[in-house]
């Protein structure tokens, strides 16, 4: 479709002249649809079997045993500030995120929450 609406600009030269301008079009067609492929590559989903062997950026920041006892007192706060502390703590979601997610009425009550939270959590990391 390309080589004809160009065709009006096509002068043959010579023998054979027109199947060359179409091989060169096709050719230059591949080569277009190779660059694109290769600035995009398809999308995959990720297989979620496949562990990774190296620390979390926590476990590097807290190191093992710390982050033992971090699981561990987490494990013992209510579900509402376990949640809020995974949410703003761990995966960096706002205040506002936050209070929107563990149904607080705004952001300061989430960051309230948060706070309550995040003392109890060291309470209980520090009685191990």
């Amino acid at each position: 479709m390309k080589a004809l609406d160009k065709v009006s600009g096509f002068e043959p030269r010579r023998e054979g002249a027109f199947l060359a301008y179409l091989r060169t079009i096709l050719k230059n067609q591949i080569r277009d649809h190779i660059r694109r492929a290769s600035r995009k590559p398809a999308i995959e989903e990720l297989d979620e079997t496949v562990a990774d062997d190296e620390p979390s950026p926590l476990e590097e920041t807290i190191g093992g045993e710390v982050l033992d006892r971090y699981e561990a007192a987490l494990t013992q706060l209510p579900d509402r500030h376990r949640e809020a502390v995974v949410l703003r703590i761990e995966l960096g979601l706002t205040h506002q995120q936050v209070a929107d997610a563990v149904g607080c009425p705004s952001a300061s009550a989430a960051r309230m929450m948060v706070s309550r939270a995040l003392a109890q959590l060291a309470e209980k990391m520090n009685e191990r």
